[in-house]
C-alpha cells in the first residue's frame, strides 16, 4: 500500500497531545464504507514488557468467509515512552510499515485498540484510518474512558459508552457470557456500524478474528525473534 504522511513522528509530550487534538477535528463519523465490504484488515502490535523492540502485524482477510489472504509484519525498536492516551505514538510507525508491505488494500480495518473513546477523541484507530483514509473501527480488550451500563450476556448485546453525555462508542457482547468489548468508530464510520461489522466479525472467540489472528501474528514474530537473540 502506498499513502503520504500525515506529520512527523519527532514530537515531544505537548505536540504530541496539540496534534491528538487537531487531528481529532480530522476524523470522519460517517459511513465511508464501500457498497460490498470484500476485504477486512485486522492490527495488533505486541512487545516484550519493558522492552523496546514492537512487532506490528496486518492480517488480511476476505470477508465473509473470514479466510486470510495476506499477512504483512515489521518490527522496530522504539524509543517514544509509554504514556496513557499517547499509543498511536509508540505503535503506528512500526505498524505502518506494515501496511506498506500490503499489495492487497482493505475496505475496512479492525485496530485492537480504541477509536473516539478516547480523552482527546483520537485513539490509535482514529490516528490510523487518518494516516491510511480508510474506514476503521477500535475493538478495545478495555475501557480508557467513559461509562455505561453492562449489557446483556447474549453475543451482539450492547449498551452505550458515554463520557459527559457524549456517545463515544458502544459495550458489545461479542460471545455469549464473555467480557464485553468496548467498540468505538476509528474514522469514516459511525457507531452502530461499527458495532455490526465488529460482531460480523466475530466467530467462536471474544476477539472479532481480524484482530485475532494479528495478535496470534505478533506473537509468533517476537516469540521468534526472541528465540533467536537467545541463540536458542
Amino acid at each position: 500500500m502506498n499513502f503520504p504522511d500525515l506529520h512527523s513522528w519527532n514530537l515531544d509530550y505537548a505536540a504530541a497531545v496539540a496534534l491528538q487534538r487537531r487531528l481529532a477535528r480530522q476524523v470522519e463519523l460517517t459511513n465511508r464504507l464501500p457498497e460490498r465490504v470484500r476485504r477486512v484488515a485486522g492490527v495488533d502490535v505486541s512487545y516484550r514488557k519493558r522492552g523496546d523492540i514492537f512487532y506490528a502485524a496486518v492480517v488480511v482477510l476476505d470477508f465473509p468467509e473470514l479466510r486470510p489472504v495476506e499477512v504483512a509484519s515489521w518490527q522496530a525498536r522504539v524509543d517514544f515512552p509509554y504514556i496513557p492516551g499517547l499509543l498511536s505514538f509508540r505503535e503506528l510507525p512500526v505498524l505502518l510499515n506494515a501496511f506498506r508491505r500490503l499489495r492487497h488494500r482493505p475496505d475496512l480495518v479492525l485496530v485492537d485498540g480504541q477509536g473516539i473513546a478516547h480523552p482527546r477523541r483520537c485513539g490509535l484507530a482514529c490516528h490510523l484510518g487518518l494516516w491510511l483514509d480508510l474506514p476503521t473501527v477500535g475493538c478495545a480488550k478495555s475501557r480508557l474512558t467513559g461509562e455505561g451500563p453492562e449489557p446483556g450476556f447474549a453475543k451482539g448485546d450492547r449498551s452505550p459508552l458515554r463520557q459527559g453525555g457524549e456517545e463515544i462508542g458502544a459495550i458489545v457482547r461479542s460471545r455469549d457470557g464473555v467480557r464485553p468489548l468496548y467498540v468505538s468508530p476509528g474514522h469514516r464510520i459511525d457507531i452502530p456500524t461499527a458495532v455490526d461489522w465488529t460482531l460480523a466479525c466475530c466467530g467462536r472467540y471474544r476477539m472479532p478474528e481480524p484482530t485475532r489472528l494479528a495478535h496470534l501474528e505478533t506473537n509468533r514474530l517476537r516469540r521468534e525473534d526472541e528465540a533467536r537473540r537467545s541463540g536458542s
